[in-house]
């Protein structure tokens, strides 16, 4: 079973000025990232607007981190999709660019029942039976919630190592640790929820603030880890400002705000996603002063 670490970038998507895909910053910003703390970068989630961005800019995008990286840290492609056929089609395409796992969203606007999750998990691990997948939980975003049962389900399928647990509920995801093995990699999928996760099993995060603090993650992580609970709980709410301030409004508005005060030109979001507006982005600057990036 392939181990993903503790500190996974959910990584944005640099643009140009003209909307297009920033390549060259794409490449810059993954070797910073595998140098700040990031165990293993998502390419291609929600962070990185995946819903605006075709499919051949995601096969290129996973090509150019993968190259970025050069076998220092593992990628997982985004390959979600609310179509089972179309998302087996990415998946298979993303094994022949070589990626090392699949990041895989409930499907989206359509809301299948449990059973029909259950199906279309199943068919896109039996299709790529050697790459490890990981479940995507994000009610907020899909219109469905994966339940507990389902994620024990699909436990049970080899190469389904995982999931992104981005519910916001600590009841549920203490249900789903105590219905999966312990192998089962759980990560948060909410930057200010990793820590009580961890609490109740979770092995670390798919993060957002790892852009801007990836080394203070895994410090807190393995605080945790050695038993440095009081250093871990400090860590946590030292940080807790920024976990805030990057969701004050929809990601990855507000962290492409924060990489661009802080000198990556990584343009602005794709519409109908738009620009942080003034209040957004003074509240920005304060934190990161105060936390001492600026």
């Amino acid at each position: 079973m392939v181990d993903f670490g503790r500190v996974l970038t959910a990584m944005i998507t640099p643009f140009k000025e003209d909307g297009s895909v920033n390549y060259d910053v794409v490449a810059s910003l993954a070797a910073h990232l595998v140098g700040n703390g990031t165990d293993t970068i998502v390419v291609c989630g929600t962070t990185g607007e995946s819903p605006t961005l075709s499919w051949d800019e995601q096969y290129q995008l996973f090509s150019v981190v993968l190259q970025a990286v050069a076998g220092k840290a593992f990628v997982i492609a985004g390959c979600g999709s609310n179509s089972t056929k179309e998302a087996i089609a990415a998946t298979q395409k993303a094994v022949k660019i070589g990626v090392h796992g699949a990041l895989h969203v409930v499907p989206y606007y359509n809301k299948p029942p449990q059973a029909g999750l259950y199906q279309h998990f199943k068919a896109i691990a039996q299709a790529t039976p050697d790459l490890p997948l990981l479940l995507y939980n994000i009610p907020s975003r899909t219109g469905q919630n994966l339940q507990p049962e389902t994620v024990a389900r699909l436990a049970e399928i080899d190469n389904i190592v995982g999931l992104k647990e981005s519910t916001g509920n600590i009841d549920q995801a203490s249900e789903i640790c105590g219905l999966t093995p312990k192998e089962f990699q759980i990560y948060s999928g909410d930057d200010h929820m990793t820590l009580p996760l961890l609490a109740i099993g979770a092995k670390g995060v798919v993060s957002v603030a790892s852009h801007l603090v990836g080394n203070q993650l895994q410090k807190m992580i393995q605080a945790f880890e050695s038993g440095q609970i009081q250093v871990a709980r400090e860590i946590h709410l030292q940080l807790f400002p920024l976990f805030k301030a990057l969701f004050a409004t929809t990601n990855p508005i507000p962290v492409k705000k924060a990489l661009n005060l802080l000198g990556w030109e990584v343009g602005s979001t794709r519409p109908p996603l738009c620009e942080a507006d003034s209040q957004i982005s003074q509240n920005l600057e304060v934190v990161l002063k105060k936390v001492g990036l600026i």
